[in-house]
């Protein structure tokens, strides 16, 4: 399954964008409780401003004389007493301001505060001061504060997400140092742990400890491999040994059927000779055993490659190579993958095989063209596989691990290997390595 748009995001990018999410969460809250408080500030400083006029008009309602505009008398009850109209407030905002709690009243008009202030008259009755104001340039306070704090907060998340985009990028700096040395360690190689005790330093132990790990597995192979293909390689040669001379030297008395049975076996002992040496070969290749990559010359491997051809009357080789085509890789790899490539194109082309050695920016290509039956569609993946006789060449010898050797030798170095078509009409075998740095 394809992984979501946030699974695809650098380790760097997601933390940088969940500290700006975060941030604008808190601040957004932050900049909610400010305006709460800051309401609550401008009201309370209006309520004791409305408190401190009805107080100063306490006095004018004692002695019945009418009070400054904008204050209100009234009973306990709210009827107005002052002979100037009704009162828009409700029963219960008249009993909340009779127990000295200052009333926001909303209406189809301007939201006002009320605040009273209890008086008693000589004759023993008790009266409410009423003050009042409108709440409409708190509400503009406000709103002007809130236009100031939504740009303030989005510029803070930015600026603490870019500081976290920074922060990651210095913390997860030594992590891509590590990983580059991970990459460049070679065989036996341990990676430099930091002096640092944090989790970086525990982390390039762990490795170096998988590391060790990986060299002894390959060790324990390579032994298994080296003592098998000993074991192996000593009666084989003794078996071909005895064929030969049977041939050579047919015992008396020998019938045609018998020499013919001897070559048989002469034939068959090579090709287990030749089976064991694949499967020693590619065990290693399998095992990660592979030297430091080094700058190669194509051109001249492919010569030399050629020059170890068998002297016999088989398909002829050309060669193309124009320009010098440094590849990434050993000369003990090169030889391997060109030995292979090349003989199983002479194995199976009918009278030429072209080898071509093309420079492609970052990568060299090896091309390999035989004029013989070529490999179908539908088999030029597994052909790589080990132990495939593709159908057409099934009468051919070979053990069937050549090719899948060559796959192994070039991916593990990075590269890749293709199977195609060539312009004579046979196959053609591709494989590309990553080019080196520099020649040497």
């Amino acid at each position: 399954m394809r992984p979501g748009w946030w699974a695809r995001r650098g380790l760097r990018t997601r933390i940088a964008v969940v500290v700006g999410l975060v941030s604008l969460v808190v601040l957004l809250a932050l900049s909610r409780l400010g305006a709460g408080l800051l309401l609550d500030a401008v009201v309370e400083a209006g309520d004791g401003e409305l408190r401190d006029r009805a107080t100063a008009a306490r006095e004018a309602a004692l002695v019945g004389t009418p009070l400054p505009g904008g204050l209100r008398l009234t009973d306990v009850a709210g009827t107005p007493v002052d002979g100037r109209g009704p009162v828009p407030l409700a029963a219960p905002a008249v009993r909340a301001l009779g127990s000295g709690e200052p009333v926001t009243v909303t209406g189809p008009g301007e939201p006002r505060r009320w605040v009273a202030v209890p008086v008693t008259l000589p004759d023993g009755s008790s009266r409410l001061v009423l003050a009042s104001r409108d709440l409409v340039g708190s509400t503009s306070l406000l709103g002007g504060a809130a236009g100031w704090f939504l740009p303030g907060v989005l510029l803070a998340a930015a600026v603490l997400a870019g500081g976290a985009w920074l922060a990651a990028g210095a913390a997860l700096r030594p992590v891509g140092r590590l990983r580059a040395a991970a990459a460049a360690v070679g065989e036996s190689e341990r990676l430099p742990v930091p002096p640092s005790r944090d989790e970086l330093a525990a982390l390039a132990r762990e490795i170096n400890l998988l590391l060790e790990r990986r060299d002894d597995a390959a060790d324990r192979l390579r032994r298994f491999s080296d003592d098998a293909a000993h074991e192996l390689r000593s009666p084989i040669a003794s078996l071909r040994a005895t064929a030969d001379v049977a041939v050579a030297y047919p015992a008396p008395g020998s019938t045609e059927e018998d020499r013919e049975a001897w070559r048989t076996v002469a034939r068959d002992a090579e090709r287990l000779s030749v089976l064991v040496t694949d499967l020693l070969a590619l065990a290693r290749a399998d095992g990660g055993e592979r030297g430091r990559a080094q700058a190669v010359e194509l051109g001249g491997a492919v010569a030399e490659a050629v020059g170890r051809l068998p002297d016999d009357a088989g398909p002829v080789v050309t060669v193309w190579a124009p320009v010098g085509a440094y590849a990434s890789a050993t000369p003990a790899e090169v030889g391997l993958v060109l030995d292979n490539l090349v003989g199983n194109a002479r194995r199976h082309a009918r009278s030429v095989v072209h080898v071509s050695v093309v420079p492609a920016g970052a990568w060299v290509r090896l091309l390999v063209d035989d004029d013989g039956p070529g490999i179908p569609d539908e088999e030029r993946t597994r052909v790589f596989d080990r132990f495939t006789r593709v159908e057409a060449t099934a009468g051919t010898t070979g053990s069937g691990l050549g090719l899948a050797l060559v796959a192994r030798l070039v991916e593990g170095r990075g590269g890749t290997v293709r199977a195609g078509t060539s312009p004579d009409g046979g196959a053609r075998l591709t494989a590309r390595w990553p080019a080196a740095r520099s020649g040497p």
